[in-house]
């Protein structure tokens, strides 16, 4: 794996090659779906395939700020980018190379009311965030409840990804919930800040339930009444115990679970069909000097 510069920003603007940024945000209307497990170690992949990441911990509830452990805290975080629209002073390093974080600072949750009464408030982050050319993609974590905050994460995205529970009751929830909050924030697109695609991604499905009628029946519900605005994955995120592992140890989950420990895909499999399917624009047999996780698919 490359070695990652931590200061990429004490580089002579002429020098840095120009690259595309991708903004992805993790999201749902329903809490408890695990987007903050999904966003780190979707992180944690990305940063051992090469690819420099920055992630936006978007929910007062500061979870993805605590899940990797930190080698640098800054002063700022979440609070200063909403409010100041400023990012400097405002990103912290984890110890994990190639993975820095805006962390979660408003425990009390007054960024909401912020947001709430400022007329631009939901576009801040986004166009915060866009000069940031140091970096190949940031990741953005979401609180599961419908709000201001929430908004601000999904407008400021190129592309979106909700974790879906495999149940039937649950798919059908998130299409209506997640309709509606398309619908609502369309109309942000006159104001230069239009709703990106989303990709809904079936998470911890449990080997007794059948994936193809649950992505079935997703996207018949959600494909034409969103006019081509949700599409399902066909990556599915299976329910194995290496997640709940990988938390514990504070490491992204494909280094815990590289090979197979029955019939059900390791998390290195899973994590590399869902890059090569949600992000193919990322080589990973040329990502990073070499591309870690990918060696590590090669010889499992």
């Amino acid at each position: 794996m490359r070695e990652y510069d931590p200061r990429p920003w004490s580089i002579p603007g002429n020098a840095v090659e120009e690259k595309t940024l991708i903004v992805l945000t993790i999201c749902s209307t329903k809490g408890g779906v695990g987007k903050t497990t999904l966003t780190a170690n979707l992180a944690g992949f990305l940063a051992d395939a090469g690819q420099r990441v920055l992630l936006v911990d978007a929910d007062i509830q500061p979870t993805l700020s605590s899940y990797y452990p930190l080698a640098q805290r800054a002063e700022g975080g979440l609070h200063q980018l909403i409010t100041t629209g400023s990012i400097q002073g405002a990103i912290s390093r984890t110890q994990i190379p190639g993975i820095d974080i805006v962390v979660s600072d408003d425990p009390e949750g007054s960024i909401e009311n912020w947001i709430l009464h400022t007329p631009d408030g939901r576009v801040r982050m986004r166009y915060a965030l866009r000069d940031l050319r140091q970096y190949d993609i940031i990741l953005i974590d979401t609180q599961g409840a419908v709000g201001p905050l929430q908004d601000a994460g999904v407008l400021a995205a190129d592309l979106l990804l909700s974790p879906i529970p495999p149940e039937i009751l649950s798919a059908r929830e998130f299409a209506r919930g997640t309709l509606g909050m398309l619908e609502r924030l369309r109309p942000m697109g006159h104001l230069g800040a239009p709703v990106g695609h989303l990709h809904g991604l079936i998470y911890r499905m449990d080997r007794t339930i059948d994936a193809a009628d649950v992505a079935s029946t997703l996207r018949r519900a959600t494909f034409g009444e969103s006019r081509g605005g949700i599409s399902i994955l066909s990556t599915v995120v299976p329910a194995t115990v290496a997640y709940r592992e990988a938390a514990t140890a504070r490491q992204p989950v494909h280094r815990i679970e590289r090979q197979r420990r029955g019939p059900t895909a390791s998390a290195l499999e899973v994590m590399t069909a869902l890059v090569n399917e949600l992000l193919p624009h990322i080589d990973l047999e040329q990502a990073g000097e070499p591309c870690q996780a990918q060696e590590e698919l090669r010889h499992a």
